[in-house]
């Protein structure tokens, strides 16, 4: 298992989750909605509103896993917050940074993931919209532009929470 190093940036995108004051707040309809949404648009199991922190994913919105957080390294998503186009991994037992991954071999099972990274504003990217299979898949260009508005929603949300916390 290959944990992903930090960005370089990562103090500021810290200050930037933090400064969002979402950690541990409770479900929000508006988050869930668009989470479900993905879970079926991409006949997935689970889909996931995911905030990176300084040693935990913690998930807004949580379709399809019984957890409300992950530690950080082995999260799939510290992996998509580096990359600026979506991470897609479509088999990750055959994917050496995620093969031995405990979310692979043991429960939820993971074997796909997708995830666009959720980019503020003002360019800290502080989380993904991810979706994910138990079984093997593929991701083509089409389905990168649908979770890539799914996840500009969920910016535009996360964006207007935070202008109402102000």
């Amino acid at each position: 298992m290959t944990v992903a190093p930090l960005p370089r940036n990562e103090a500021r995108r810290l200050d930037a989750l933090r400064s969002l004051l979402i950690l541990d707040t409770p479900p929000e309809e508006r988050f869930d909605r668009i989470s479900a949404f993905a879970a079926k648009e991409f006949d997935v199991p689970i889909a996931l509103v995911s905030l990176v922190d300084r040693d935990r994913q913690w998930f807004k919105s949580n379709f399809g896993l019984e957890v409300c957080e992950t530690p950080r390294d082995v999260s799939f998503c510290s992996h998509a917050i580096l990359k600026p186009e979506p991470l897609v991994v479509p088999d990750a037992l055959r994917d050496p940074r995620f093969a031995d991954n405990p979310l692979v071999t043991g429960h939820p099972f993971i074997r796909f993931y997708a995830g666009a990274g959720l980019r503020l504003p003002y360019g800290q990217v502080v989380g993904t919209l991810c979706v994910l299979d138990r079984r093997p898949r593929e991701f083509d260009r089409l389905d990168a532009a649908i979770l890539g508005g799914l996840r500009d929603l969920v910016v535009e949300e996360l964006y207007r929470r935070e202008e109402a916390a102000a």
